[in-house]
């Protein structure tokens, strides 16, 4: 079996958030129906792993499932609301070689309001800062742009420049696992606008790896717009995505399960008729979407045409 370049492991639907454009937390995961830490020991080794939620750090026993995915993999991040400072501190205390993206939706009114959480700014601030002060490498913020945040979006970005840290950014989409259908932008054209911006500021920088989240982001346009993907989806062909439950998808969106981890081994799923019969699904699925997981991996496959791009709107067209 090749090598799995990406995996989302979303370890639990639980979540202290009541966030605008996911439904996740009014359906919670029974934390005795979760899989455990065996059951993550028989995945196959990955080059990247997204851990994830529901908010992963509601998980007790998240310290011993990122020991076993460590070993399972090259890079491990955690998405997280960033809300738990003294449980991220003792997790990155052991653990100072994985990474973290907290999400933060805006400035605090904005972020407290759609994210749900009070204080939840305040929560996620200290959290970077607790990390930042550690010395921790790989950390940083990321927003899900939508309507009613869309004009922090710059705001946000020279807030993680002033701060050091990495920034990331993906637009508000459908996904089954959201139990959410109707997150749309009735004002796309102020989102397309301050993304535009980012995409000039970011082709402004000296660092190579900014340049390619401009083409990132000059995606997401593209997505906002309704305009098919850039670059094709290889999802359930080089990357799945694991729910609490054992069950394993293509992606976050098409629920259609390969098979269950605590049924079958990996390698039976990944090769089972079901998931061959999925992956025809995913070369002909309109979505469109996307997202950091889908996308950076193609990027790398099909460098010359982010760099052609690069080349294009950095030296000719300053990213319009």
């Amino acid at each position: 079996m090749s090598t799995i370049k990406f995996a989302s492991i979303i370890v639990t639907y639980r979540c202290n958030a009541r966030c605008h454009m996911c439904n996740t937390w009014q359906y919670p995961t029974d934390a005795d129906q979760e899989i455990g830490v065996a059951d993550y020991e028989k995945l196959p080794f990955m080059n990247t792993v997204n851990v994830t939620g529901g908010e992963a750090f509601l998980r007790e026993d998240l310290d011993a499932i990122v020991s076993v995915l460590k070993k399972k993999s090259r890079r491990v991040v955690i998405s997280s609301n960033g809300f738990y400072t003294e449980k991220i501190v003792q997790l990155f205390s052991k653990h100072r070689d994985i990474g973290i993206r907290i999400s933060i939706e805006g400035l605090p009114a904005a972020n407290d309001e759609l994210r749900g959480l009070k204080d939840g700014f305040d929560h996620g601030i200290r959290s970077l800062l607790e990390l930042h002060r550690m010395g921790i490498k790989d950390i940083g913020f990321g927003i899900t742009v939508s309507d009613r945040n869309a004009k922090d979006l710059l705001e946000l970005y020279e807030l993680s420049r002033m701060m050091g840290l990495e920034f990331a950014t993906a637009a508000i989409h459908n996904a089954f696992y959201f139990h959410k259908s109707d997150n749309m932008f009735e004002q796309p054209e102020e989102a397309v606008a301050e993304f535009k911006k980012l995409i000039r500021e970011q082709l402004k920088s000296r660092k190579v790896k900014e340049w390619f989240r401009a083409y990132f982001n000059y995606g997401l346009i593209n997505f906002i717009e309704g305009k098919p993907r850039l670059l094709p989806c290889n999802m359930g062909h080089d990357s799945f995505f694991l729910d609490p439950y054992g069950e394993v998808y293509p992606c976050n969106v098409m629920q259609e399960s390969m098979g269950n981890i605590r049924d079958q081994a990996f390698s039976e799923i990944w090769n089972s008729p079901d998931a061959e019969d999925i992956r025809r699904k995913v070369k002909h699925c309109t979505n469109n979407c996307w997202m950091i997981g889908s996308v950076s991996q193609q990027m790398k496959k099909n460098l010359w045409l982010p760099a052609r791009w690069i080349l294009q709107n950095k030296f000719m067209k300053d990213g319009e």
